[in-house]
């Protein structure tokens, strides 16, 4: 069994026998404790074997797996989950606007709001780099029918004189 199968079937069970917020409770610190250690260096390259870092972290392999499976979308080569094994060198070189980015997506404000992103990016990047993301969430309608404009259901009449009332 692969250890991404591993991570997603032990988050079923842990949910199962302990609850749900309990499983985040214990991941949300691995995963702030982990990301501590990646921003603080964040000029260098990341690289670990996945059971290095599971023993330095106090946690299982599986819970790294999770880490990882949540940071491979904010990499710039993406990682085979699939065929990763506990004892793979993995190398992490993370696009950090984008991990940022994704960070905000994921509503996960314990990470976004960690004090080492202010040696990385000014507030003002980070307002910009918010404000892309708000611009990215926002549904437009572009075609707004105006209060003047036949009606769309048919019947001839205004807008305003018929489904608008």
């Amino acid at each position: 069994m692969s250890l991404y199968k591993q991570w997603t079937d032990m988050v079923v069970e842990y949910v199962k026998v302990k609850g749900e917020q309990a499983f985040w409770n214990e991941y949300m610190e691995i995963e702030k404790s982990i990301y501590k250690s990646i921003l603080s260096k964040h000029t260098e390259k990341f690289t670990f074997t996945i059971k290095e870092l599971a023993e330095k972290q106090g946690t299982t392999v599986e819970f790294v797996m999770g880490f990882i499976d949540g940071v491979n979308d904010s990499l710039k080569n993406p990682l085979d989950l699939e065929s990763l094994t506990a004892d793979d060198e993995v190398t992490l070189e993370v696009d950090l606007e984008k991990l940022y980015f994704n960070m905000l997506d994921a509503k996960a404000e314990y990470l976004y709001n960690l004090p080492q992103w202010d040696g990385i990016f000014s507030p003002e990047k980070r307002k910009e780099i918010q404000k892309k993301y708000r611009d990215s969430v926002m549904v437009r309608n572009e075609n707004k029918i105006g209060r003047n404009d036949p009606c769309t259901c048919g019947s001839g009449k205004k807008y305003k004189k018929c489904c608008g009332k």
